[in-house]
């Protein structure tokens, strides 16, 4: 029993002799004033605007590397240097009770320096919406790391009686251990050796281990590291017990032990190396395991599945760690795909056939890298693609696809995988789905679907109508035979049972009847639909024409599908190539439409001929400006059908020309249309105290001339919309982190019966309206700046002003036609010839939604480039935003949640410089509040023993 507490006694001396020293406490506030300096300073924490803790654990493998060097400088060689070794040596306990109090003693005073660090996540999650996972696991990685590193020392200590020399050396090898896995020598090697190198060295396991991911082998690497310096430890006291002159049975056996131990530990290490599934994401959403959405499209496949890397040996040095990452990733889509999913490498450079078919039939291509040392600059032709092949079917995944660089102004670029999991199962998805498009379309149903035509009686149709009619039913009467079972078509005539049918489907789906120009006293009904157990699709029925007919049929059938790329019609303004140079005009959106085609197809839609093209699933309509009455028409009908309109408008715009930023009228068309269905934007804009910085140009006064700047201001019209102000039940915007919304304006909604009502975005109540045509802020923020855009009037009267406004609504119900009692535009339709309710759908399915945004601007292609400015990287909030909607929708729930994995940037709130200084203050303080706390207890209890010293002398 008095051997099992020989560790802790040694332990709690060397801890008490420790702080008995005024360096101890010195050594500790130097440790943590250091890491505050490079947290906030160095790294340049607010700069980057980042709520991550990142640049501590980056910077934390070389800290470590000499805080461990001069916690066990002294551990050993003063024990040797004052001959107290001889002692412990011939004590008659074992040695590894000794080195193990020491090892103990050590790792306690690391502890206790990480502690004062805790103040950092605790400030960043007070901040902005951080990420505990990798928090935790940074810190666990900081733990192993300097466990090994302290394991290290200890050994070098126990060599030498110096403890200068045991510094020096110590230092020396954790930094040769630490460097053995850096660019430093990775950079010289191929990446076939460099990933070699960065498995040796503790650097790259460390950084993965960062990320938030637990790997079995990382954990087995540190520990082993650890136990096999401890071992030599103890194997080196052991030595100085011998006499030297010749080998006796002991020696031969504590050799053949320690190599023996050492061997295992390192077999344990190989054996595992190729187990990589023994891992632990902690990540938020679990960004880097595979999700069961994709386990979802995996199950899918019918036939054999490649994904194929082509990685190229010598590439940039910022890709290189990214490579190892993608392959892991592979490997885990080989595993869940179990059997049906082929994961292959290739270094194109060693396989020039393969290269030949990467260039010709799939189009990869080398891309040329610049890199660059101290010695000289070269161009490097590199590749770093994904290539997904699904039977005839392919799609490739270059570097600009895959990683997202993030730059700051004082530091180097930060090169990372953006969302790897959802780019190649997109990818996967895309292959899988238009390869399905080739069979047949019933066999992506799952319940049957039935074709109903209420259609009035022969006698009552016009002749262009009956010959339509009889087309069809030829039509239908071939498809049916060949559904298996899953189709099938009833013709029933409204007018039978004495018009009871008419009656219910101009009560349930506004189905009136119909008239021509040739004989207005006969109404007819002429209405097509889709329907099964949960919903019913209405086909548009606009040109009557037979040879259409396979068309619209096939688009409505494809709703009740799965496994069929969707249609997105998209309406954007017109834009004016020459003006959109020079940022005039019309807002762009083409980062949108890229957005949307990666994962939909795409069509730009022209509602000015009165009507959705019927392979349309979802209508998105952006910025519309001055749309006439058939284009709301259009938009009117598609709803009607039961489709979802999602609209961005405001009644305002920006424009920046010739470096003046001006706020301009902008008529959309829709305001009555809007307001019939219940939703009234504002004639104002919301600004908000809560906002996001923007690269505004200023006007600067000097010597009487005015000068134009662009300078980084918060901006109150970039409304910064965070957890308090994002639907945090919804799909569309639960896993939204942060949004920006330029220029937006407030949404009122009148309720109406039947209708649900969902608020998406909302402002912060520290929000405010203006009207003011005058956006542009002055040069300097403090006095011309957003002082002059806060709300006027007297203080006490300023937080009536303030209110939270909505930005983003969600209506889904039954919706009645803007139409219904008016004339309607006329079109080409032979029952359309003349006003009134001729082909009107006057009511909506309970499945109509509209998704309305109150801005024009916050999706423009010159507003994200300015975030993309501001916030240093590709800032693509509000793109998610519009692909999250069309997502849920769609019903495509899969990949709403694969993208909601993605590496949002978790940015930081607005603040101004002096809050920035009164945080780092407060870090400070609340470390030196904790070492004050140890320096109290230690004297406390030094003061407690000296009395019981006294009282023991006293008796």
């Amino acid at each position: 029993m008095a051997r099992d507490r020989v560790a802790h006694r040694v332990a709690q001396k060397e801890v008490l002799l420790f702080f008995a020293s005024p360096v101890a406490w010195l050594f500790l506030a130097s440790f943590t004033a250091v890491t505050f300096f490079i947290f906030f300073w160095l790294e340049s924490f607010f700069a980057r605007n980042i709520a991550d803790i990142r640049p501590l654990f980056e910077w934390m493998p070389v800290l470590l590397i000499f805080l461990s060097g001069a916690l066990t400088m002294r551990m050993w060689s003063e024990e040797r240097r004052t001959g107290t070794i001889e002692h412990i040596l011939t004590q008659p306990v074992s040695l590894w009770h000794f080195v193990l109090g020491k090892f103990r003693a050590c790792f306690s005073l690391l502890l206790i320096a990480l502690v004062a660090t805790l103040p950092l996540p605790v400030t960043v999650a007070l901040l902005g919406d951080l990420d505990w996972g990798p928090v935790a696991a940074g810190y666990m990685a900081t733990c192993l790391l300097g466990a090994t590193y302290l394991s290290a020392g200890l050994f070098i200590s126990s060599l030498t009686d110096n403890p200068i020399v045991s510094l020096i050396g110590s230092v020396a090898l954790c930094g040769l251990l630490y460097m053995a896995g850096s660019p430093t020598f990775t950079d010289f090697v191929d990446t076939g050796a460099g990933e070699t190198l960065r498995l040796i060295g503790t650097g790259a396991r460390f950084e993965s281990i960062t990320r938030g991911v637990l790997d079995l082998r990382d954990l087995c690497y540190y520990l082993s590291l650890t136990a096999a310096f401890l071992t030599l430890n103890v194997y080196s006291l052991e030595k100085l017990r011998w006499s030297g002159v010749f080998a006796t049975t002991r020696q031969k056996y504590w050799q053949a032990a320690t190599a023996l131990i050492l061997l295992n530990l390192l077999l344990a290490n190989v054996w595992l190396h190729r187990m990589d599934s023994l891992r632990l994401d902690l990540t938020q959403g679990r960004l880097y395991s595979i999700s069961e959405s994709t386990h979802k499209f995996l199950e899918q496949l019918q036939e054999p599945l490649l994904i194929r890397g082509y990685f190229s040996a010598k590439t940039h040095p910022l890709l290189a760690p990214l490579v190892p990452q993608l392959q892991d990733l592979m490997r885990e889509y080989a595993i869940a795909g179990k059997g049906k999913v082929r994961v292959e490498f290739i270094d194109p450079a060693q396989n020039p056939e393969q290269e030949q078919e990467a260039n010709e039939r799939f189009g990869i291509r080398a891309t040329p890298f610049q890199v660059a040392d101290r010695y000289q600059a070269a161009l490097v032709n590199s590749y770093f693609n994904i290539l997904v092949q699904y039977g005839s079917e392919h799609q490739t995944l270059g570097f600009s696809d895959l990683i997202e660089v993030r730059t700051t102004a004082n530091a180097a670029a930060d090169v990372m995988l953006r969302n790897p999991e959802y780019d190649i199962t997109r990818a996967i998805k895309n292959v899988l789905y238009n390869y399905q498009m080739g069979g047949s379309l019933f066999e992506r149903i799952d319940e049957p679907v039935e074709f109903i035509a209420y259609v009035s009686g022969d006698q009552l149709l016009p002749e262009m109508l009956l010959a339509y009619k009889n087309s069809i039913k030829e039509q239908l009467d071939g498809i049916t035979p060949r559904s298996g079972g899953k189709f099938s078509v009833r013709f029933i005539e409204p007018e039978s049972r004495g018009g009871q049918v008419a009656s219910q489907i101009t009560e349930e789906w506004g189905f009136r009847p119909m008239v021509t120009g040739l004989d207005q006293e006969r109404p007819f009904f002429f209405y097509l639909t889709l329907a099964d157990s949960h919903q019913v699709v209405q086909l548009p029925t606009d040109d009557f024409d037979p040879a259409n007919f396979r068309t619209v049929l096939d688009a409505g059938l494809k709703r009740f599908a799965s496994g069929f790329t969707r249609t997105v019609a998209l309406s954007v303004p017109e834009v004016n190539e020459q003006m959109a140079r020079f940022n005039i005009g019309a807002p762009t959106f083409r980062s949108l439409e890229e957005a949307i085609s990666r994962d939909y197809s795409i069509r730009l839609e022209d509602l000015a001929d009165g009507a959705v093209a019927p392979d349309a699933d979802i209508l998105a309509v952006v910025a519309p400006h001055r749309l006439d009455e058939h284009a709301v028409f259009a938009i009117d009908q598609f709803l009607m059908r039961g489709g979802t309109v999602i609209i961005a408008t405001s009644p305002y715009t920006s424009e920046l020309t010739d470096g003046e930023l001006q706020l301009q009228d902008w008529d959309s068309g829709l305001t009555d249309w809007l307001q019939f269905q219940g939703l009234t934007i504002g004639e104002s804009l919301v600004l908000d105290e809560q906002n996001a910085a923007f690269p505004a140009p200023v006007i600067r006064e000097s010597g009487g001339y005015e000068f134009r700047d662009v300078k980084m201001l918060d901006y109150p019209y970039f409304i910064d919309i965070r957890a308090g102000g994002l639907a945090s039940r919804h799909p569309v915007t639960e896993n939204l982190p942060q949004l920006t919304m330029a220029w937006a304006s407030p949404v009122s909604v009148q309720r109406k019966d039947g209708l649900q009502l969902t608020t998406l975005l909302r402002s912060s109540p520290r929000s405010w309206l203006s009207t003011s045509m005058q956006i542009m802020p002055g040069a300097d923020e403090k006095i011309q700046g957003p002082q002059q855009l806060r709300p006027q009037g007297e203080s006490r009267d300023q937080s009536q002003q303030y209110s939270q406004h909505t930005l983003g609504v969600m209506l889904q119900g039954r919706f009645e036609s803007y139409f219904s009692g008016r004339p309607h535009p006329d079109n080409d339709s032979p029952a359309q010839q003349s006003p009134g309710p001729a082909g009107l759908l006057e009511r909506s399915p309970e499945a109509a939604r509209i998704v309305l945004y109150s801005s024009n601007d916050f999706m423009d292609d010159q507003i994200l480039r300015a975030q993309v400015m501001a916030s240093g990287t590709q800032y693509l909030g509000p793109v998610e935003l519009l692909l999250n909607t069309i997502d849920w929708a769609l019903q495509d729930e899969q990949l709403l949640k694969i993208r909601s994995r993605a590496h949002f940037n978790r940015t930081l709130p607005p603040m101004e410089q002096r809050g920035q200084a009164i945080i780092e203050y407060l870090n400070y303080g609340l470390a030196i509040l904790w070492l004050g706390l140890l320096a109290l207890l230690y004297w406390l209890r030094k003061l407690l023993r000296k009395r019981r010293y006294a009282a023991r002398l006293s008796l």
